[in-house]
């Protein structure tokens, strides 16, 4: 039976993954690196740990499939969006990526901003400038590193930075370029224009290809290396978002997917190009050819339930070292013991600035409303609540602005607790479902390659024939009650304290 591989470039380590043409997972290997914060509010990595991390788990993935690695047809990519890979004229790294997280772009982005004009930007390339994005980090080199910027012939997207490595091909793939605010949404072509305007060489940026397109093939270097066969097909792929889309089914009306890893996510697809003219949620690309997406994304999703294992949850975590469980489960667990509303204990999770529907880089994280009567899981429950608040603040606009949404599914890392998806459901008012696969992006990738390599007709076709519901969970009456109103007060503790965010954030640059 034919097989295809998945590469997911993440921000936490690379994943390689081989299906099988009925979608069944036969390999999977992970590779973790390093992220790096010099400063205050910046996050880089060095593209040269992706590169081994590529090399590393595409070779554990051939030694798993031995003598099948010839029934290997294609290779699909993705990875995190936004990161800026500068390259010199001979194809070599001028300085460590900056990350979809980094926050330094604020001045740039304000730039950005007051020369095109807010409402112009959005008409322009369907979202606003946002620290996140490639566009204000290329303008950041410009301002804080011009000798590193004189050197820049080629800006990759993370993912794409691999696909040079691996096949010696500049190309990236419309979902991942609509997030460089570079790229005509609208029409799915580099927004020249607009560069022009920016004072951005267009032929910094590689050729935009539909999802399951083959953009090149492994060189011979790349093939030794991973033990894989020479001249194999690396298809387009997606950013992680894309293609996560693809690897949940979100590729008709109706459906949405809420994605807890370390952002938050809710990913909808629309058939028509459809958009927030306030730029409260983004609008980009999908990876299935012809088609758009729309999305909220929050910054500290998973991230602030990590933060709170690890700042506050030392018991739990060296019990979970004695017993072998991770200690999320006894985190959750606590949480679970504790009625909706945490007693009244609200949870901000900005903890890395916020990203929609704010669009706000000094926003920070706060528990309000703490009193003697809150212990531990009190503030367990809060964070999984003032996640899911989070994302619901994205899914009212997706709302808002008409994208159909019946169901949702659960993917992530957090999917995995009965009590999150739980909550979700209570918050959101909407059934909550899992299905038969979560290996996330990168399986999303390697349908898209499936497709690239003729195995199915179309991503749809592709989604139908291995993905399916296995489990639900419906929102209790009651509780989503309850949590309309505690949406209301989070919704409202973040007017409250915005201007003051700004204001510490001020005071700690002088």
């Amino acid at each position: 039976m034919s097989i295809v591989l998945g590469l997911d470039i993440g921000t936490s380590g690379a994943k390689a993954i081989a299906i099988e043409e009925s979608g069944a997972l036969v390999a999977s290997a992970l590779v973790e690196y390093p992220l790096h914060a010099p400063r205050p509010g910046w996050a880089e990595q060095d593209p040269a740990d992706w590169k081994e991390a590529a090399f590393d788990t595409l070779a554990r993935i051939a030694k798993t499939l031995g003598d099948r690695v010839r029934d290997v047809k294609a290779l699909g990519l993705t990875g995190q969006m936004h990161g800026s890979v500068f390259l010199d004229p001979d194809g070599r790294v001028i300085r460590p990526a900056l990350l979809w997280c980094d926050q330094r772009t604020a001045p740039q982005c304000d730039a950005i901003t007051e020369r095109v004009g807010e409402r112009k930007l959005i008409e322009m390339v369907c979202n606003p400038a946002l620290t996140g994005f490639t566009a204000p980090k290329i303008l950041w080199l410009r301002d804080e590193e011009p000798a590193n910027y004189a050197r820049v012939a080629k800006v990759l997207l993370p993912k794409d930075y691999v696909r040079y490595v691996l096949t010696g091909e500049f190309a990236t793939d419309v979902a991942d370029a609509s997030g460089t605010l570079l790229f005509d949404v609208r029409n799915r072509c580099w927004r020249q224009d607009l560069m022009s305007m920016l004072d951005i060489d267009p032929a910094f940026m590689p050729p935009a290809f539909e999802g399951p397109e083959i953009t090149g093939r492994l060189t011979a270097h790349a093939a030794a290396r991973t033990g894989l066969p020479k001249d194999l097909p690396v298809a387009a792929g997606g950013g992680d978002q894309a293609a996560g889309g693809v690897g949940c089914g979100i590729v008709k009306p109706g459906v949405l997917s809420s994605t807890l890893g370390t952002s938050g996510v809710v990913f909808a697809h629309a058939d028509e190009i459809t958009m927030d003219p306030e730029g409260r949620v983004h609008t980009m690309c999908h990876a299935a050819p012809g088609k758009w997406h729309v999305m909220g994304c929050m910054l500290s999703a998973g991230g602030s339930l990590r933060w709170f294992r690890d700042a506050l949850c030392d018991a739990e975590r060296s019990v979970g070292a004695v017993t072998g469980h991770d200690p999320y489960e006894y985190i959750t667990q606590a949480a679970a013991a504790i009625s909706p509303g945490a007693e009244g204990l609200l949870f901000l999770p900005y903890l890395t600035g916020e990203r929609t529907p704010h669009r706000d880089p000094y926003a920070k994280g706060a528990f309000i409303g703490l009193s003697l009567r809150h212990t531990r899981a009190h503030m367990a429950r809060a964070v999984l609540e003032g996640v899911a608040f989070g994302m619901a603040d994205g899914l009212a606009v997706i709302r808002e602005i008409g994208v159909p949404v019946e169901q949702v599914r659960a993917s992530g890392g957090g999917a995995r607790s009965a009590l999150w998806r739980q909550i979700q459901a209570d918050v959101y008012g909407l059934p909550m479902s899992t299905i038969n696969v979560d290996e996330g992006p990168a399986y999303g990738a390697a349908l898209l390659a499936a497709v690239g390599a003729g195995l199915y007709a179309s991503v749809p076709e592709a989604c139908d024939a291995t993905i399916r519901v296995v489990d639900q969970c419906d929102p209790d009456p009651a509780d989503s009650g309850a949590y309309a109103e505690w949406f209301e007060e989070y919704r409202a503790a973040y007017r409250a304290l915005a201007p003051g965010f700004r204001r510490c954030a001020e005071m700690l640059a002088e």
